[in-house]
């Protein structure tokens, strides 16, 4: 929290009118630090989680007076592999109608588990109890068909063109339920958002994937850095002109591909096209992470991230907000 409070502190006093928040690959953490988040958005007194269990009594949690962002247009990024806490957070501001949530349907983990302490002073901890939303969903997926099928859920997705279509996604009536403005959501474990943002693979590609697992780009900008850094700091001595100005040109590139083939790395026509735009903007990134720190790597990789834009778009236009009924 302290880490998103003084972020917040320094985007307030740059006059932020709108926010995104990004959860996506966001495991998840504690509960409290979920809810105290969460508050950071809601007006006094609203539901934002509760818990129940079979032998665990319900357990409600509300916000209080000391939001940080109680008004102003909000965007909540999740995916596959945002969960628990991530699903706390986005499943409240998305039942009580606070903002939008965009991306795909998230991983659907809401266990409570508790420790117990063994005589031999080892330890057992029991799911006691779940999490459910405001509107009374459980965040948990279903173990109903088995643990074996519970972990394949993501290949099960892929398989089924979840991924790709949200017209994949099928939900029976009976975990259809309601925000507090009337629209409806589904249960049966996740988040699904309100905007689906289909995945796309295609930069991804073997060559790029071999880059990744030889430690290339990572062992060429340290490289590249402990050289020059000096030559850097002078001729870019802020972000602004270090991302304005530097360019990566055909010498360069040309260095990092030589470095490639030396680990391994064999070049494919084809595939580095398909993946030159996101190399360039890892390389770049990451030089601005080693120069300065790790949100200016996010101000490079955020441009040429597909699914940021299309957030950005959504803030930018207040259709979907009246649409949906969405506090703005």
């Amino acid at each position: 929290m302290k880490e998103f409070t003084d972020a917040m502190v320094k985007l307030n006093e740059q006059g932020m009118k709108s926010l995104i928040l990004d959860l996506r690959n966001n495991g998840g953490g504690y509960m409290n630090t979920a809810i105290e988040l969460a508050d950071q958005f809601l007006e006094t007194k609203k539901l934002i989680v509760y818990t129940l269990g079979r032998m665990s009594p319900r357990e409600d949690y509300y916000s209080t007076e000391k939001g940080m962002f109680e008004k102003g247009k909000l965007v909540i990024m999740i995916n596959e592999n945002s969960a628990s806490a991530s699903e706390i957070v986005s499943g409240a501001i998305q039942d009580l109608d606070r903002g939008i949530i965009v991306g795909r349907r998230s991983f659907g983990k809401g266990l409570v588990q508790r420790p117990f302490q063994l005589p031999d002073s080892s330890e057992v901890r029991l799911t006691t109890a779940r999490y459910y939303t405001p509107s009374g969903r459980c965040i948990q997926k279903p173990y109903s068909e088995g643990v074996d099928k519970y972990y394949e859920d993501f290949t099960t997705r892929l398989k089924h063109g979840e991924m790709e279509n949200s017209d994949s996604i099928k939900f029976p009536d009976s975990l259809k339920f309601h925000t507090s403005k009337g629209r409806i959501v589904y249960g049966g474990g996740g988040i699904m958002p309100d905007v689906f943002i289909p995945l796309d693979t295609t930069p991804f590609t073997d060559y790029f994937l071999n880059l990744r697992r030889k430690n290339v780009i990572n062992l060429f900008v340290g490289d590249y850095v402990d050289k020059y850094r000096k030559d850097l700091q002078t001729k870019y001595p802020d972000f602004d002109a270090f991302d304005k100005k530097f360019i990566i040109d055909d010498a360069f590139i040309k260095d990092f591909l030589s470095l490639a083939e030396k680990e391994g790395v064999k070049m494919n026509e084809k595939e580095y096209g398909l993946s030159e735009t996101l190399i360039k903007s890892q390389i770049k990134s990451l030089i601005a992470q080693k120069l300065w720190d790790v949100n200016a790597s996010y101000k490079i990789i955020n441009r040429e991230d597909n699914e940021v834009q299309k957030a950005i778009g959504i803030i930018k236009n207040n259709a979907l907000f009246d649409k949906l009924g969405i506090q703005r």
